[in-house]
């Protein structure tokens, strides 16, 4: 079910690069548009590298960041 409207844009190889969400429906469809966005994020980096938490927390740290 879709439940706002959603353009993606395409390279040559039919993969999608973009997408463009009509602002009309931002308001009645925050959360969604929030939870699609969160998918998205989240499925560009299913090949990120793994670090541990304690080593993150060491790095944040050392650049004042935590």
């Amino acid at each position: 079910m879709q439940l706002f409207n959603r353009l993606y844009v395409t390279d040559d190889k039919n993969n999608k690069t973009a997408v463009f969400i009509d602002l009309k429906n931002l308001e009645k469809n925050e959360e969604e548009i929030h939870e699609f966005i969160d998918v998205l994020v989240a499925v560009s980096r299913k090949d990120d590298e793994l670090i541990d938490w304690e080593v993150a927390k060491k790095k944040l740290r050392k650049k004042g960041k935590l």
